[in-house]
């Protein structure tokens, strides 16, 4: 566990601060500290062999789940002003949709597909999580929060009408979104270019243009579509989902119970392939979705016959009924790594190629140490949903909770060659003839690369036996296809620290 560093926590206000002082008080007197220097303060713990036994956190790890709430809720609370920038001349591609921003119309379409995307990000003051003292997961659940928004997306295919967007969208966009002056000299002659900032909770009013600018793009609005509006209790239910209560069944606390059998625990950093696994198992589990599996697959491979015996349901039937057409929706997700030490360039436009597919419901990885959702680009730039932003707890169980801090109008990017190569992709195949055509695009997408190894492969056949029991925390993750930038495998990188571990701190 890190240190939290004095001067750090000066900046917890109020009622928290006093309750840390106590409790650094109390410790005082029965546990010795030990400084380290002028980096912080690293706390000697002294084990109680009867806690120990019984797995119940001693005060010692009260406090520091305490110190450490306390410095991560400072460190991801804080909104900062910022502008993302969109160029009206490339397309920007978003999980097989293209939009051009030269007119307001395609502005409007791209704000509504982007806000309409879930968002999950670090929540504080939660039930405590079993077996631990964390009421918060800053600071370490943002790869647990990606893999969510990627199960989100699958389930708003899965659930949702087609091209639905969230009727209330509006509410986000009309705050956040903010058009360019068009006598900019960059920009004259052409149509606004979006800029979203402000983030939510951010204090710092917007200024409205002058009455001689051009209008506000926001104040053209889409019509409301009537099947949008009909499938908002869906969407409503679909989040309770991931709500901060352990009965919701995607949400963090069945998460890290379930990632316990890998040997993670509340509090530990999870990576993008222990956590497909952990969604696989939370989909089979739970009885509130219907009709839809989760495949993992194994060392880089699809096997074609795997995803059948998990999705034909007349093979479940004794004697198995051939003329049955009953099939289970699939999410397929793909444990990948990109390179070596660093994103090997050869698979950006292989990269590139599975955003434009309409099969594709996003890429969970990040940049080194930081876990984001990737949902589409623009030229070489990732367009991502981050989740490092903590926001206070919804009670999910209410009738009417609000839906907005669900829901992001700030989009970011981040250029292709700050891509951790550990990677996770997810595909959705709603039927047998969705998935073969997704099996015949995926290819091609793959074929796209410069590399003589494509990133995964599809194969007929059946892998072996594969599940979260075999992912401990000392895997290292996929190693079929790896090549690192210039093709060789350096020495280094067999003694290096595995990069599909996620540090924050």
């Amino acid at each position: 566990m890190n240190s939290i560093s004095p001067s750090a926590a000066q900046y917890v206000g109020g009622v928290m601060q006093d309750e840390l002082a106590e409790s650094r008080r109390q410790q005082q007197q029965q546990q010795p500290m030990e400084r380290q220097g002028s980096f912080g303060v690293r706390l000697l713990q002294t084990q109680d062999p009867s806690r120990e036994a019984s797995g119940e956190p001693d005060e010692m790890d009260k406090l520091k789940a305490k110190l450490m709430s306390a410095w991560n809720n400072v460190k991801y609370g804080w909104t900062v002003k910022t502008k993302t920038s969109f160029n009206k001349l490339s397309p920007v591609t978003v999980l097989g949709h293209s939009y051009l921003l030269n007119s307001e119309d395609e502005v409007e379409r791209f704000r509504l597909a982007f806000v309409s995307r879930v968002w999950l990000t670090y929540r504080r003051e939660f039930p405590q999580l079993e077996g631990s003292t964390w009421t918060t997961d800053c600071g370490w659940g943002c790869m647990l929060r990606s893999g969510q928004m990627l199960l989100a997306q699958g389930l708003l295919v899965h659930l949702m009408p087609r091209d639905w967007v969230w009727p209330d969208a509006q509410q986000l966009t009309d705050v956040d979104f903010e058009v360019f002056r068009p006598r900019s000299p960059v920009r004259a002659g052409g149509v606004p270019i979006p800029s979203f900032g402000s983030p939510r909770g951010s204090n710092t009013p917007e200024k409205s243009p002058p009455s001689d600018q051009a209008p506000n793009c926001s104040q053209k609005k889409r019509p409301e579509s009537v099947k949008d509006r009909q499938a908002e209790p869906i969407h409503h239910r679909m989040v309770t989902w991931f709500g901060d209560q352990p009965p919701a069944p995607f949400g963090v606390h069945q998460l890290v119970e379930i990632g316990k059998s890998s040997g993670k625990k509340a509090g530990d950093w999870y990576g993008p392939s222990i956590v497909a696994h952990i969604l696989r198992k939370a989909v089979a589990k739970t009885s509130a979705v219907h009709n839809l599996a989760i495949y993992v697959a194994q060392d880089c491979t699809v096997y074609k016959e795997d995803v059948v015996r998990l999705c034909d349901l007349s093979l479940n039937q004794n004697p198995p009924d051939l003329s049955s057409q009953a099939w289970k929706s699939v999410i397929i997700l793909v444990p990948v790594r990109l390179g070596g030490e660093a994103l090997n360039p050869s698979y950006i436009e292989c990269v590139k190629n599975i955003f434009k597919l309409e099969c594709c419901i996003g890429i969970i990885g990040g940049k080194p140490k930081h876990s984001l959702y990737f949902m589409g680009f623009q030229d070489e730039q990732l367009l991502y949903l981050d989740p490092h932003y903590c926001q206070p707890v919804v009670d999910v169980s209410q009738v009417n909770f609000s839906l907005e801090s669900f829901h992001c109008s700030s989009p970011k990017k981040m250029p292709f060659n700050r891509m951790d190569p550990s990677c996770t992709i997810g595909f959705y195949a709603k039927n047998k003839k969705d998935f073969e055509s997704l099996c015949s695009a995926v290819s091609v997408a793959l074929s796209s690369s410069k590399e003589k190894y494509p990133i995964f492969t599809f194969v007929e056949g059946k892998g072996q036996d594969y599940g979260l029991e075999g992912h401990s925390s000392n895997h290292s993750g996929p190693t079929a296809h790896i090549l690192p930038p210039g093709g060789k495998q350096g020495s280094r990188s067999n003694n290096r620290r595995n990069s599909d571990e996620f540090v924050f701190l």
